[in-house]
């Protein structure tokens, strides 16, 4: 049966295979489904960094400020 979504191939270490193996084991997951999960993780984790750095970049003393009331009017 074909797939809509895309396919990677990875590569593991066989020590990280057999941490991941014993992982989805533990929490009843397809070794697959394990993988794809912790890189969504991943990726959440990335992006919540950069969001950070930008939004530090943006706090600054000058910067102009809105009331919560009015951000919402």
């Amino acid at each position: 049966m074909p797939t809509h979504n895309p396919r990677v191939h990875v590569t593991f270490e066989p020590a990280t295979a057999e941490t991941l193996s014993s992982l989805a084991k533990s929490e009843h997951k397809s070794l697959s489904s394990l993988t794809k999960e912790l890189v969504l993780e991943a990726l959440d984790r990335r992006e919540d960094r950069a969001l950070s750095i930008f939004a530090e970049a943006r706090d600054v003393k000058s910067a102009k400020t809105v009331k919560h009331e009015d951000a919402w009017k």
